[in-house]
């Protein structure tokens, strides 16, 4: 089974918890488990339903200070997020394996295709709620869960979708500000862009290229896709079609025949010929006229919109979703999530 990597990707976020605009999916939580409060020090299993996905969350031994239900809700807002980019959850079984370390924060996520699909994340013993709601890093390795193994030298394929998809779908799901997301994107971006002695994507294999370089051959094709179909389809048609195709991460595909199932999804040819521009050799991009073009305009440490620039309303469907993918969250994800918790050696929950 591949291995999709551990994530290093740079800077924090500042996530405020609202959105104008999102795809509903509203979710009635059913809470069985323990009093709340901090973790005891002994393992905790619990299962999420989302949609008709399931999650098993195994809590390894360990002191955590945030209680049960945060946890949880931490998790629920990941899979929340995933499911309204991707119209449901990419995997029927997910089995999330959550290690205590000391100290803060959530750090170490490794995903599998193992068993139906497995993560491995560390989060630390002091981390809050506020710790938990500005992570990025469990919502990344479950974008891991929605696209086929493809060879090693495709790499930034799967990291950049994942590096790409996640702002989106946490904005989507009102987990974070749209200003936030493309403060950050403008801010690292850049550092996907070939530098002096460049072959491609698929022969320069640093850590910028595949995070960000991948990343940014999703952004190019976002674009692309908006532009060709009048802002009727996006990226996430795209990726939609090759899940929806059986292109899960238990899969292994050439990475030509996922490209291929996503082109015929949109129905315009954008993907496989972006790739031919950027897999072997330097595919230069100005980003600062894209920036400028999309109506985004950074002043200090944040951005501001303008609404009337050239493609302000691609930004906008990149943002929060074209017709086509709003009506697919709505009709794919049925509205019912149901938690049930137990500590090891207790009854509860039996």
């Amino acid at each position: 089974m591949q291995l999709r990597g551990i994530l290093l990707r740079g800077g924090s976020s500042s996530v405020k918890l609202a959105g104008k605009f999102r795809n509903v999916i509203t979710l009635c939580l059913l809470v069985f488990m323990l009093s709340a409060g901090a973790f005891p020090a002994g393992q905790m299993t619990s299962t999420i339903l989302i949609g008709n996905s399931r999650i098993d969350v195994v809590v390894e031994e360990g002191k955590l200070e945030t209680s049960k239900e945060d946890l949880l809700k931490w998790v629920q807002w990941s899979a929340e997020s995933v499911s309204t980019y991707y119209g449901h959850f990419p995997v029927l079984h997910l089995s999330l394996r959550i290690v205590p370390f000391d100290g803060k924060g959530v750090r170490g996520g490794r995903t599998f295709g193992k068993d139906g699909g497995f993560i491995s994340i560390h989060v630390g013993s002091h981390s809050s709620f506020a710790d938990l709601s500005t992570d990025w890093m469990l919502t990344h390795e479950m974008v891991h869960l929605s696209f086929p193994s493809v060879a090693e030298t495709h790499h930034w394929i799967e990291e950049g979708i994942a590096t790409y998809v996640e702002p989106i779908a946490r904005v989507r799901a009102k987990h974070m500000d749209a200003t936030e997301m493309w403060r950050e994107v403008v801010r690292d971006l850049h550092q996907g862009l070939p530098r002096e002695g460049d072959k491609g994507l698929d022969n320069t294999h640093t850590w910028g290229r595949t995070y960000w370089g991948g990343a940014l051959f999703c952004f190019l094709a976002d674009i692309e896709l908006h532009r060709q179909t009048s802002n009727r389809k996006g990226m996430e048609d795209a990726l939609r079609g090759i899940l929806n195709a059986g292109g899960d991460i238990t899969k292994e595909w050439p990475l030509e025949k996922a490209l291929d199932v996503g082109d015929r999804a949109t129905g315009v040819a954008v993907l496989r010929p972006l790739y031919d521009k950027m897999k072997d050799q330097p595919y230069d991009v100005d980003l600062p006229a894209l920036w400028a073009q999309l109506g985004i305009v950074q002043e200090g440490e944040k951005v501001r919109f303008v609404n009337d620039a050239p493609l302000a309303k691609t930004r906008d469907a990149i943002t929060y979703g074209t017709p086509s993918s709003s009506l697919g969250a709505d009709a794919a994800q049925p509205a019912f999530s149901a938690f049930v918790g137990r500590t090891k050696g207790s009854s509860a929950g039996r």
